[in-house]
């Protein structure tokens, strides 16, 4: 059967096309495509692994026409990222608040 192995990089994305043999897991076929050693920051118990977009155990068996997924830990959740931005906004907007209230006050 035919799948991918994809890793993708801010700079630079690797496709490893190849033929696998039937009940081939995801952890297999990462170890056949050769990422693991041209890209040694991968860390299989640390980074996470999908397939067409959806999480899945590494011993999860392959479909012909799959696409494995090697996904790199996000330096902060979006969420958690909005969460630090809205509370900065708010912050901000209570300190022009004040300033505007001592402002009319003085």
């Amino acid at each position: 059967m035919n799948i991918t192995v994809a890793y993708a990089l801010p700079t630079e994305q690797t496709l490893e096309e190849m033929e696998v043999p039937e009940g081939t897991t995801a952890e297999e076929a990462i170890a056949m495509s050769h990422l693991l050693e041209k890209y040694p920051e991968i860390d299989l118990a640390v980074n996470k692994v999908g397939v067409l977009g959806k999480l899945v155990a590494l011993n999860n068996p392959l479909r012909d026409g799959d696409r494995v997924e090697i996904y790199r830990p996000l330096p902060r959740k979006p969420r958690d990222a909005h969460a630090v931005d809205d509370k900065k906004d708010r912050i901000r907007a209570r300190k022009e608040q004040r300033a505007e209230q001592a402002d009319a006050e003085g």
